[in-house]
């Protein structure tokens, strides 16, 4: 007998009960599972979960990630184990499915930014160690000295910069190879000449080698691109994700009236599905028995659930609450409405990735200029002197002080200051590229359920309804983890006596009062007409009484204020829900949004964006169900509060960890002051060409004083860059 974690810590969550841990078969190899955890939402739940699943003795480890909303599980390889935790968590009050771990480690290695961390480290101590060997030459060390420390410096170097600057050789080899230049060939190029020159230099005997150039070259560019993944790092395919909430395994009901388990590539159209309670829809399909209640807040956003009978339809991914359903299934695999989204989000996410960044319009110009300029030096100083090791020196002289170093940090010293700044205001800059999208923005668009609005019900008319019958409401609704039954719960601190509780899945719950029948649920299985309303409404009958219980989705306290400051700004505003249209009217008019839409489905809401874009608007798409995942991905740039379903924060661009709707207003003006901040960062490099450049050309300037001009304006651009994050 297995103890279970109370959840008294959290009003939210039921106590778990007692579980009988059943005999099995025990094995010495053990799995890594991820289970979705949609419900789960406070440091109590964490506590329970990992609690209750590490006194299992199968369990070797168990980790809640609260912000993602998952639990990663350390289990024995034991035939049925997957099955047997979800049942488990699921009767803890937390409906949990299966993630593909595959797919997430896939996409969380990052490989490429622990290989640029290396390089960089690399080049950073070679860089330290050969200028403490150059401070001896600079000090006046002379004939075999100086040349011992040459070789010494060189030894140091050569190898270095062969590894370090890999990243670099690699992209200008593949660019050359294609017959096009990038900003990677001047700078392998300014490498290979500073280390070939002070190598010859070394062998010569020379007075002057440049190999602390040559490394302090690689360093401050490595920095630059470190800067500019380390923006990009937390950015995952959205795509990938969706994948991962995929239902792999269905079960399917035998001719004989049995069930078989089944992998989803053995359905077909027509074939009967069981989907029991806690268990999540594998495919869109009529309902054919069974009534109950879909929550279908993974996928719209919306957080009301849908009650379904025979003859209604469920969507693929839709969590099934309260009972058993039999499906009929209509569209399998690919002909999902989840598999749809999913290739919505992997066409916009291709489009979006063609935009073009300023530092790249800037590379397309700068690259050949540099590789003409050092050209010229080198064939003028070479036939004018007659001295081909002075050509090449200033040669090497104007690649260096030309090396887009500080074109390089231009953007990427923005983007880390400015992220850090974002974050500090609770806002998760995913992807680099999206701070110049967010500067271009004229237009937002915003969904209404879960971004305007908290997607809590809210009892609005409780005031006007007798104590008693709210009494009698709140003793039916106390066991039922229904959104609306929450809110009546949450209204009063009053229950009545009710007996004989009984919930009737995707209808209500009824019961016993003084002798008379009791239900509270559904207005016709109350025996009720249906109110002519726009609202959410509930019907408590008591014996020949009736009455209604009206509810509203409560808006974020800092909603108005918002749109108040986008407006006074001069974006233009528009409201894009799946709700219906009486709701987001209310909210609408509420908020002063006169450009708004209903009943929109994913497909429209891309429709939408397109049609905008097309005009011309850059949009910013604020959003969180996962019938915003292709409109976040397709919008210009994207916004999603951190309570987000997965899939639409891993399509956003932007990521509100505070759930402080105020911070998309201040995002908007920052990245307007990180966009001037990277054009002044430009013209800082744009200048130092216009001074450095002549003089590198008339052969006043050594490969050494390039260098150190060159590490001048990388720093004055850093500096720049720095002023973000202290206003």
């Amino acid at each position: 007998m297995t103890e279970n974690p109370s959840m008294a810590a959290c009003p939210a969550c039921v106590a778990m009960p007692t579980i009988v841990t059943e005999t099995t078969t025990r094995s010495d190899t053990l799995r890594r599972l991820e289970f979705s955890l949609p419900t789960i939402h406070c440091a109590a739940c964490i506590s329970g979960v990992e609690t209750g699943l590490t006194k299992l003795p199968e369990i070797k480890g168990a980790r809640v990630n609260l912000t993602r909303k998952r639990v990663s599980v350390t289990v024995e390889d034991i035939p049925g184990i997957e099955e047997r935790l979800i049942g488990l968590l699921t009767s803890w009050g937390y409906p949990a499915q299966e993630l593909d771990s595959a797919v997430l480690d896939a996409e969380t290695t990052d490989k490429a930014g622990r290989d640029l961390l290396a390089r960089l480290a690399v080049a950073g101590f070679a860089a330290m160690n050969v200028m403490l060997l150059s401070v001896s030459v600079w000090s006046g060390a002379e004939a075999a000295t100086r040349d011992f420390l040459h070789w010494v410096s060189a030894a140091i170097a050569l190898p270095a910069v062969a590894f370090a600057a890999v990243p670099f050789f690699r992209n200008a080899w593949t660019a050359l190879s294609v017959g096009h230049l990038n900003m990677d060939v001047p700078i392998s190029l300014a490498l290979i000449l500073a280390s070939a020159v002070s190598l010859l230099e070394t062998i010569e005997g020379g007075e002057h080698a440049y190999f602390d150039a040559a490394l302090s070259l690689t360093f401050f560019l490595l920095l630059g691109r470190y800067l500019d993944h380390r923006t990009r790092a937390v950015a995952r395919s959205a795509a990938a994700e969706l994948a991962a909430l995929e239902v792999h395994k269905a079960e399917r009901v035998t001719v004989n009236g049995g069930r078989e388990t089944v992998p989803m590539d053995a359905l077909r159209e027509g074939d009967l599905i069981s989907v029991s309670v806690g268990a999540r829809v594998p495919v869109d399909g009529r309902i054919m028995e069974g009534r109950s209640e879909l929550d279908p807040s993974m996928l719209t956003g919306e957080t009301m659930p849908e009650a379904v009978e025979p003859g209604g339809y469920a969507i693929a991914g839709m969590l099934n609450l309260t009972g058993p359903l039999i499906i009929s299934a209509e569209n399998i695999g690919e002909e999902t409405l989840l598999m749809q989204i999913t290739r919505l989000v992997e066409a916009a996410e291709t489009l979006k990735n063609r935009y073009t960044s300023l530092a790249e319009k800037a590379a397309k110009i700068y690259a050949p200029l540099v590789h003409i300029l050092s050209a010229a030096a080198f064939l003028f100083w070479g036939l004018y002197s007659g001295d081909w090791r002075l050509a090449t020196n200033i040669a090497a002289a104007v690649l260096i002080i030309t090396c887009p170093c500080a074109l390089g940090l231009a953007v990427p010293a923005v983007l880390t200051a400015a992220s850090g700044r974002l974050f500090r205001n609770g806002v998760l800059l995913k992807e680099g590229i999206a701070l110049e999208r967010l500067a271009e923005v004229d237009t937002v668009v915003f969904d209404k359920t879960g971004t305007l609005t908290t997607g809590k019900p809210r009892l609005t008319n409780g005031e006007n309804i007798e104590p008693r019958l709210l009494a009698i409401a709140a003793a039916l609704a106390i066991d039922s983890a229904h959104p609306l039954s929450c809110a009546i719960v949450a209204f009063t601190d009053i229950c009545a006596d009710v007996t004989d509780i009984v919930e009737e899945p995707g209808m209500g719950t009824a019961g016993k009062f003084d002798g008379l029948e009791v239900r509270l649920g559904r207005a016709e299985w109350c025996g009720v007409a249906a109110a002519n309303t726009k609202q959410t409404t509930v019907t408590l009958k008591v014996g020949d009484e009736n009455v209604e219980f009206q509810f509203e989705d409560t808006l974020r306290i800092e909603a108005a204020e918002t749109i108040s400051a986008l407006k006074n700004a001069g974006y233009e505003i528009q409201l894009l829900s799946g709700d219906a249209e009486g709701p987001v009217r209310s909210v609408a008019n509420t908020l002063g949004i006169e450009n708004w839409t209903a009943g929109a489905t994913p497909s429209g809401k891309v429709d939408q964006l397109n049609s905008l874009a097309a005009n011309g608007h850059k949009v910013l798409m604020v959003g969180d169900g996962l019938n915003d995942a292709a409109a976040l991905a397709s919008a210009h740039v994207s916004m999603s509060p951190s309570t987000a379903v997965d899939a639409s924060r891993t399509s956003a661009d932007l990521i509100l960890v505070g759930n402080d709707l105020s911070e998309v207003a201040t995002s908007l003006r920052l990245a307007k002051i990180a966009k001037r901040r990277i054009l002044q960062n430009f013209a800082v490099a744009a200048i130092y060409n216009l001074i450095a450049v002549p003089i590198a050309l008339l052969g006043f300037a050594t490969p050494l004083m390039a260098a150190l001009a060159m590490s001048g304006s990388s720093i004055t651009v850093s500096l720049n860059a720095m002023r973000l994050g202290r206003r």
